[in-house]
């Protein structure tokens, strides 16, 4: 294919970090919200999420185009493709946000109670993958994306240990359940917010190495022994 494709490859990538600026921010807003109890905050980002479903539709128009249009070859081929599953991890990032500031709003009537120290290092740590995420895209750092991928298991942990704890308190002091629950929902939520970052990590080690990672442990199958490591060893790339 004529290297005209890499000026709209470029702006492909140009949309999707926007978007992935967008995830970010929206998820620091629903972090703050909960932390200032800020229920006017949080509803902002109601109609921010809007945003950022908006230019989910606009890419997937967008990548629509490139592959009608341009006929990629197979390196092209997994930087569109990669585009647009990026997008589709922002997009639920955001409703991931959504749901945190809608657990900011129920407690920002609550009586004020310091959250676990555990749950912030989580929300930390969430925010940190999804960041390293959206930079390892940027230049499609493979070193950096496994390191995003390596670090989810201690955003597990994070998670397993805030639910656990949350979960052990219900017994102990009935008249917080009602805030625990939250904990525990906005720490599910951050996990996944992790999740979705491990998945961009895995994207970009695809697009730039041709190596399909999703779901190789559980499978049994080697990195460079996936469908698109094949295609970049036939020569197709």
């Amino acid at each position: 294919m004529s290297r005209i494709v890499d000026p709209i490859l470029e702006e492909l990538r140009h949309q999707v970090l926007h978007m992935g600026n967008a995830a970010e921010e929206i998820l620091a807003k629903s972090l703050r919200a909960l932390l200032e109890k800020d229920a006017a905050l949080a509803a902002e980002v109601q109609s921010d999420d809007l945003e950022i479903d908006r230019l989910d539709v606009e890419i997937d128009d967008a990548v629509l185009r490139a592959l009608a249009l341009q006929s990629p070859v197979a390196d092209d081929l997994r930087q569109v493709v990669a585009v647009k599953m990026v997008a589709s991890d922002l997009e639920r990032v955001g409703d991931l946000a959504r749901n945190i500031a809608k657990s900011a709003v129920r407690l920002s009537t609550a009586r004020p109670e310091r959250l676990p120290t555990r749950f912030e290092e989580l929300a930390r740590n969430s925010r940190s993958a999804l960041r390293d995420a959206l930079d390892a895209y940027a230049s499609l750092d493979v070193v950096k994306a496994r390191a995003v991928i390596d670090f989810d298991d201690q955003i597990d942990e994070d998670e397993e240990y805030v639910v656990s704890e949350a979960i052990g308190a219900m017994g102990a002091a009935p008249e917080r359940n009602a805030v625990l629950v939250e904990i525990i929902l906005m720490a599910k939520n951050l996990e996944r917010v992790a999740d979705h970052a491990t998945n961009i990590a895995e994207d970009v080690v695809l697009a730039a190495r041709g190596e399909n990672l999703k779901h190789a442990e559980k499978l049994g199958v080697a990195p460079s022994g996936g469908p698109a490591a094949g295609l970049q060893k036939s020569g197709m790339s």
